[in-house]
């Protein structure tokens, strides 16, 4: 599923991500923990595509990004699925619209995106909410919002960037019972966060502790 062999990134002199190596196989379970600006964010968004590989090698959901063409970025988001930081809703359009946008790019037909809509805004308390316009909602209802549109479309792969920031303990487990579902289902789940609570939610889940860009500690074999 995920193939990573020295990969190092820099922002101008600053090294985001130092000789970085792991192996994930298909349905597995990885929380990255470590303190902000330790390189977490970067990897994500390198594994969604969303910045270009720079040094080493990485292979994802079958697409090598050191090869990827720009016309098949859109291809491999089809697969890998990812909650930001800061969101990225479209504000002026209601809950439902933000959740159903990741299945109309797919064609759905309406009848099954509209019950598939449905079950994920009621998995996270937001089935009142379906028409409101997310411009109205508060910062931990549109997080979850962006959850709701990661989750929808069932991804091979999803990536979480501190899902769990904006909410209380309560939300937050709720959350994280939905991440558990779609990995029970098979997705596999990389789970960038500093909530220590969650990692016992799931206790083989895989561990890999970062700081200043590189590994400094790991639960199993990073290359298996």
């Amino acid at each position: 599923m995920i193939h990573l062999r020295h990969v190092s990134h820099n922002f101008g002199s600053h090294w985001a991500l130092k000789n970085f190596s792991l192996d994930l196989d298909k349905g597995g379970f990885l929380f990255l923990v470590g303190p902000s600006g330790a390189g977490k964010t970067t990897l994500l968004r390198i594994l969604h595509g969303a910045i270009a590989l720079q040094r080493g090698q990485a292979v994802v959901c079958g697409f090598d990004l050191q090869t990827i063409k720009p016309k098949a970025i859109p291809l491999l988001r089809r697969e890998v699925s990812v909650v930001f930081q800061d969101f990225k809703i479209l504000p002026q359009r209601t809950v439902f619209a933000n959740v159903a946008l990741a299945l109309e790019v797919r064609n759905m037909p309406r009848p099954l995106l509209q019950r598939r809509v449905r079950a994920v805004l009621r998995g996270l308390d937001l089935e009142s909410k379906a028409h409101v316009s997310c411009a109205e909602l508060s910062g931990g209802e549109q997080q979850r919002v962006a959850v709701a549109r990661a989750v929808v479309v069932g991804p091979q792969l999803l990536l979480a960037d501190e899902p769990t920031g904006n909410l209380d303990r309560e939300l937050a487990m709720r959350l994280m019972s939905l991440f558990l579902q779609f990995h029970a289902h098979g997705s596999t789940v990389i789970l960038a966060t500093h909530n220590q609570e969650l990692l016992s939610c799931l206790p083989e889940a895989k561990i890999v502790h970062i700081e200043d860009g590189s590994i400094v500690w790991a639960n199993w074999s990073l290359t298996e």
